[in-house]
């Protein structure tokens, strides 16, 4: 039987759309894992239960305001990045895929021209018997 010479390289485009699925896979987890904590800090923000009596207390309020937000703008940035991330692991994994796709398709093709080779050589040697039988024998 005949082998497809391409098989090393099909079993490497195979582990490389593998390698690229997981990494859009981890890009969307910590994505998600943002959106959580950006969505966690924006509760703590509406939250208006404050007592704020005297001076000090508005001090360490707007002190608390201030970080909130500075931890906001970079929740922000962060987010910013791992969308461009995801974006990014998606277009790595669709080449991957697209690369693993067309080594499949020569293989596919491979595998239907071994297959048409051997139903040929097997008519072949049936067609030989055929005309073998229809012979008449001579005796000596």
């Amino acid at each position: 039987m005949a082998v497809f010479n391409l098989a090393g390289l099909l079993r490497l485009r195979r582990l490389a759309e593998e390698r690229a699925a997981s990494e859009v896979g981890f890009a969307r987890s910590r994505a998600s894992e943002l959106a959580g904590q950006r969505h966690q800090l924006l509760d703590a923000l509406e939250d208006h239960g404050h007592d704020a009596r005297d001076v000090r207390g508005i001090h360490y309020l707007s002190a608390a305001r201030a970080s909130s937000a500075t931890m906001l703008a970079d929740l922000e940035a962060l987010r910013a990045t791992e969308e461009r991330r995801v974006a990014e692991a998606e277009a790595a994994h669709a080449a991957a895929r697209r690369a693993t796709r067309s080594v499949e398709k020569l293989e596919e093709r491979f595998d239907a021209q071994t297959r048409a080779a051997e139903l040929a050589a097997e008519q072949a040697a049936l067609d030989e018997i055929a005309a073998r039988r229809r012979t008449p024998t001579e005796e000596p």
